[in-house]
């Protein structure tokens, strides 16, 4: 159990569009867990170099970034680390005494599930987004060696800077295409959005693939999850990388790596 909190209780965060529980319900739990002074909380924001701003100045220790902030956040943070530079997204900011350095958590997530479902890397995939997720997601794929895939972006401009970047295709819409593997990057199905209730492909793309990967985990069954998993299609679940993304957060927050035991209690907790 964390000790009571108190003056010298330190603080992490998370900045979203539309904020969730999951990552304040899995930090605290693993706080809990580990018996460490530390306190997370989840904001939004409509002022995003004044609340960055205000992480430096208030000595918050860690900030997690998700949509839509993660490439507006670079130019704010005095760092930015290997792992986010080359995708030019950021989605965790480290505070030391002062000084912000950003990370890219989502890029080994991403990587880390496609080598862990066997996902084919002489199948080829579409890919729905080209922000700051969608980089993360189509580097680990180039990175992963997955040769034949399609960017599918209604913006062709950075549908094409992002297709040309990672050596791969772009479509405005997937079309008549059936790739083997889909992957969502985008917050088409998320609770609360605008799409909440619409897919990012076409039904009978779908009801075809091989492999569905949402990386939306509010909720973690969209819609795209619940029409794959009635076609038989294996799903990789949007909570499985907030799950993986926010261990290392963890480890960068506090230098604690918690065990695989507590990370399943606290996933399960957060989920809940």
């Amino acid at each position: 159990m964390r000790p009571p909190l108190s003056k010298d209780t330190t603080l992490c965060m998370s900045l979203a569009g539309r904020p969730g529980n999951f990552g304040t319900r899995f930090h605290n739990a693993l706080y809990d867990a580990l018996g460490l002074d530390y306190l997370y909380k989840a904001f939004t924001t409509t002022d995003l170099s004044a609340a960055i701003g205000g992480v430096r100045a208030l000595g918050i220790r860690g900030c997690a970034v998700s949509m839509p902030f993660k490439e507006d956040s670079i130019p704010l943070v005095d760092e930015v680390h290997p792992s986010a530079a080359g995708i030019a997204s950021v989605n965790t900011i480290v505070n030391d005494d002062g000084r912000l350095t950003a990370y890219n958590t989502d890029y080994i997530a991403v990587a880390t599930l496609l080598e862990q479902h066997g996902v084919p890397t002489d199948a080829p995939f579409a890919l729905r987004g080209s922000g700051g997720m969608a980089k993360a997601v189509a580097h680990a794929l180039r990175d992963g060696g997955y040769a034949a895939g399609t960017i599918v972006a209604r913006n062709e401009a950075v549908g094409r800077a992002l297709a040309d970047e990672t050596g791969y295709a772009w479509a405005a819409e997937l079309g008549d295409d059936r790739p083997a593997t889909l992957i969502n990057a985008t917050p088409i199905g998320m609770r609360g959005g605008p799409e909440a209730d619409a897919l990012p492909f076409p039904a009978a793309a779908i009801d075809a693939a091989s492999t569905v990967f949402d990386v939306v985990h509010q909720p973690a069954e969209t819609p795209f999850v619940l029409r794959a998993r009635e076609a038989g299609v294996r799903t990789i679940l949007g909570t499985e990388v907030a799950t993986l993304q926010a261990v290392e957060q963890f480890v960068l927050y506090t230098g604690q790596r918690p065990t695989d035991e507590q990370v399943e209690a606290a996933a399960a907790l957060a989920r809940g």
